[in-house]
């Protein structure tokens, strides 16, 4: 009878064992899918735009924005009206402020900005003569060819028209005129005294006067009246 009674706590710690195993078993096939997913997931974040969150939270609010309008409308309320009730003072005289301050001249960042501004600057003024023309001249050659993309041959080319070219100069010695108004060069004072023998010397000089000068203006006087011991 005892040994019966040993051989099935045995068989049942056997089987405790085996259900013990099967469930590791599976929490551990668990885990390896919740982490195959997390890499699944992390790596489609990885190739997402980097401003997807902040275009995302705008995407939502407009949803949101646009269906409490039309919330607001089905009843008959002015949404703009309610929206304002419920800024501050403080804000909205910071909103104001912010708005008499915003230079509508956005600027430029890059290089790349820059000549993307100067060339729209410049296009406005660039007005073919004969849109007939130049329509037909288009069709012809075809948008590539005659917007001459990158690796673009271009064959038969028109002729420059002389008054086309005539205007392209006078715009670039406009442009010169332009800047030299905003030329930072220094005019020379014919007055001043000369203690520099080129350009980058007088740089130097300057430089100097305006770090030590305070400290030398007297030795240099005694120099200059030749008292100096």
């Amino acid at each position: 009878m005892e040994t019966q009674n040993t051989e099935k706590s045995a068989a049942e710690k056997l089987i405790e064992r085996k259900e013990r195993l099967r469930k590791l078993h599976n929490l551990r096939q668990q885990a390896r899918t919740e982490n195959h997913q997390e890499v699944i997931a992390e790596d489609a974040r990885n190739k997402l735009p980097k401003n997807w969150e902040s275009r995302k939270r705008q995407a939502d609010w407009i949803v949101s924005d646009a269906h409490a309008r039309e919330a607001a409308e089905a009843e008959g309320k002015d949404y703009d009206r309610m929206k304002m009730l419920e800024v501050s003072a403080i804000d909205a005289t910071r909103i104001e402020k912010k708005k008499q301050k915003k230079n509508p001249d956005g600027g430029f960042s890059t290089f790349e900005a820059q000549t993307a501004r100067q060339y729209n600057r410049l296009v406005k003024n660039m007005t073919p003569r004969d849109m007939e023309k130049y329509e037909k001249q288009k069709q012809e050659l075809g948008e590539e060819a005659f917007y001459c993309v990158p690796n673009t041959l271009v064959h038969n080319i028109p002729q420059d028209d002389p008054e086309a070219i005539n205007k392209m100069v006078k715009d670039l010695e406009t442009q010169i005129e332009r800047r030299k108004k905003y030329s930072r060069r220094r005019i020379y004072n014919d007055d001043a005294d000369v203690d520099f023998i080129n350009e980058r010397n007088s740089k130097f000089n300057k430089k100097l006067d305006r770090f030590y000068g305070e400290y030398t203006s007297e030795i240099k006087q005694n120099l200059e009246r030749g008292t100096a011991i």
